[in-house]
């Protein structure tokens, strides 16, 4: 009965990371953060010449973040300063005080630092000298991570107060109508009526240990560490691994002549599984930075079509075709540094283990890794370290309680039956690397039905080769079913008749995300959202609004439309390649009162990031951010969405008028209706009061 339960559970999990393989696998390039913003407030509410004001200047600091201050020495981190621009029409009182600034000893500067946590105040006493001066300065800080220790590149971040001042001493209506270029943000003090301008910096921070101030992001990093560390524990369960646990737990137990020696030694070797892999995941941080490059590595048909072809080649090895296995001198040369009795041999010996466990390790670490570069440092890094700690974690335990070893199964016909539900999975997994290039170059190759009909059959094949209908040349014989794995069988059944609707037009709404557009899809029987009705619109023969939904492809034709009919613009940066796209439409946008209001109240412009059609050379430009030539919609949507948005992350929804004034949003991801119809009323009523 163990062994069943144990069979069953490896089964379960293995069917459930594979759906998780498929979910990470293809996401738009990750939310990049902004420069932190920053609020400014003037008082008192009445101001005339001769005056004296107090400026206040906030900044929201995210959890786990600090911002050195400005009240200590220097003696090494980057302080806040601030730079004022001379202009008779005002005089600086003193220099800016911190507000709330916390101090404490810190060791690698080997003295005391000032920092905000949470919120950073300042506050700068200003005497007004002439009517309505222009205060211009800069704010230059940093900021650094609490846990992970590592620090931003110091941010400069220019700003500008208009103040407001009367002779007459008759304080300013906060409904004054003020000129702003729309390059900026313009915060108005409902308490002093004084309009503050903070201007836009074009920077954009690439790194994962900055949170965004707006949007949900598509995934919690808490999510993918699960789905990294439940990757280990299977891989614990696959023919190359399993048969070493009791031979690495007889190691630890004979070798050590104490049993405090045995558990250092297991804590060692396990430790050294994770540093291992975690150095995996960081060389593969150091060429995964940048928006362009993880856009790129999602959408390209070359790595997709050499992803493909990877986790073809691992099937057909888990199906039993041939084994995968590194070369024997070198996996020998590794093997006999593990014999020295000392750290340096557990190190070795970890090694031999993640270098013997190749063949079986490599899809999931190649899937995760997948998911992990592009955009971001340390979501590869602590990644790779979770997968390592599920790997480590049966031998550090069993080698610390070898007893328990009598409870695990034998080595035997159920390991290669983990392994070949895992060459099921692998070939599903394939199939969605190849989809994804056949959808941004519109190759035609792979259309929606033709893919849910390989889904189908490989479900149908996974629940006959459960049953022991369907058996491969490795496999032993399987004298009866037992009932978890006659319920697994069950499971894949249905799951293949589930899909059979989506073969005529069915959305499929749990598949969202991992299946082809709609739009690619042959034989229709419902009225599904495979039309669009602008045809003349540019872009039009190319590229799909779903659910009838009137739309535009180009932000200057949508702008220009916005005028002539007098709404908002509905600005949906998405890509082919998106899987939150394709649960935000399915989820979102198909329900009545959000189509209701997109299809009436907006001119929706969908702006695809990963389009690969070349315009032609009379509309290509330099950009202003990394001076490359963009050539294809998707390098001048992207770009346009980093420069003018500041974010790199599909789906990204904004609301603006004719002008480019923004509305409403930002919003990201978030599969929430009622918050998304919130959205959508403040961009139409923020419109109509501006007209």
């Amino acid at each position: 009965m163990v062994l069943f339960r144990i069979n069953s559970f490896l089964l379960s999990l293995l069917l459930w990371l594979g759906l998780q393989q498929l979910a990470f696998a293809q996401h738009g390039p990750k939310t990049l953060a902004t420069t932190p913003e920053w609020s400014i407030t003037v008082e008192p509410k009445v101001v005339k010449p001769g005056d004296i004001v107090t400026v206040t200047l906030t900044s929201i600091i995210e959890p786990d973040w600090y911002m050195y201050s400005n009240d200590f020495d220097p003696i090494g981190p980057t302080v806040a300063e601030f730079t004022w621009e001379k202009n008779d029409g005002y005089t600086l009182i003193g220099s800016p005080k911190a507000i709330g600034s916390k101090k404490h000893y810190e060791e690698i500067w080997k003295g005391t630092v000032s920092i905000f946590t949470k919120k950073a105040i300042f506050k700068q006493q200003i005497k007004i000298n002439k009517v309505n001066p222009i205060i211009k300065g800069s704010i230059y800080f940093q900021e650094c991570n609490e846990v992970s220790g590592i620090c931003m590149p110091p941010y400069d971040v220019p700003f500008e107060i208009k103040v407001r001042v009367e002779e007459n001493n008759k304080p300013n209506s906060a409904n004054t109508s003020v000129s702003v270029d729309t390059s900026t943000e313009t915060i108005v003090s409902k308490d002093t009526g004084t309009v503050v301008t903070i201007k836009s910096d074009s920077t954009i921070t690439n790194s994962s240990n900055v949170n965004t101030k707006s949007g949900k992001k598509e995934e919690t990093l808490l999510a993918f560490l699960l789905v990294a560390f439940l990757g280990g524990l299977v891989a614990v369960a696959t023919p190359c691994v399993f048969p070493m646990l009791p031979m690495t737990v007889s190691f630890f137990t004979k070798k050590s002549q104490t049993r405090l020696q045995g558990i250092i030694r297991a804590f060692t070797f396990g430790f050294s599984i994770i540093a291992i892999y975690a150095s995996l995941g960081f060389v593969f941080a150091l060429f995964g930075l940048g928006p362009d490059f993880g856009n790129w590595l999602s959408t390209h048909w070359l790595p997709n079509i050499l992803f493909f072809i990877i986790f073809m080649v691992f099937a057909a090895s888990f199906l039993g075709l041939f084994e995968i296995t590194l070369p024997h001198g070198f996996v020998n040369k590794i093997d006999s540094k593990s014999s020295m009795s000392s750290f340096a041999g557990l190190f070795f010996m970890a090694f031999t283990l993640v270098v013997v466990s190749f063949s079986c390790t490599g899809p999931i670490v190649g899937s995760l890794l997948i998911e992990a570069v592009g955009g971001k440092f340390l979501k590869p890094l602590i990644g790779m370290g979770a997968f390592g700690l599920g790997l480590a974690l049966p031998f550090t335990i069993f080698a610390v309680f070898p007893s328990y070893l009598q409870n695990l199964p034998k080595s035997g016909g159920w390991l290669n039956s983990v392994k070949v539900v895992l060459g099921f999975v692998e070939i599903a997994f394939a199939f969605k690397f190849l989809s994804t290039a056949d959808v941004v170059y519109h190759w035609g190759l792979l259309d929606r039905e033709i893919y849910l009909t390989i889904w189908i059959i490989l479900s149908f094949l996974l629940g006959m080769y459960l049953l022991g209908k369907l058996k491969f040349s490795h496999d032993s014989d399987l004298p009866y079913i037992s009932v978890p794995r006659f319920f697994l069988a069950l499971t894949a059944f249905v799951f293949g008749l589930y899909m059979i609707p989506g073969l005529f037009g069915a959305p499929l709404k749990a598949l969202s995300g991992l299946l082809p557009p709609l739009y690619t899809q042959d034989f229709v029987v419902v009225n599904a959202s495979k039309e669009n009705i602008g045809k003349n619109k540019k872009h039009s023969n190319l590229l799909h609004v779903p659910h009838g939904i009137d739309g535009y492809f180009d932000y200057k034709e949508a702008l220009e439309e916005s005028k002539k009919q007098n709404k908002p613009v509905f600005v949906d940066f998405t890509g082919h390649a998106c899987v939150n796209c394709r649960k935000m439409e399915e989820f979102v946008w198909a329900k009545p009162e959000v189509l209701k209001r997109l299809k009436e109240d907006f001119i929706v412009v969908s702006l695809y990031a990963d389009e690969r059609k070349v315009l032609p050379e009379n509309e290509w430009y330099i950009s202003s951010r990394d001076g490359k030539v963009k050539k294809t919609i998707g390098e001048q949507n992207q770009d346009l969405q980093i420069t003018k948005y500041g974010y790199s992350a599909q789906p990204q929804y904004i609301i603006i008028d004719a002008n480019e004034n923004q509305l409403s949003g930002p919003t990201f991801f978030d599969t929430d209706e009622q918050k998304f119809i919130n959205f959508l009323e403040e961009g139409k009523k923020t419109y109509q009061n501006k007209q």
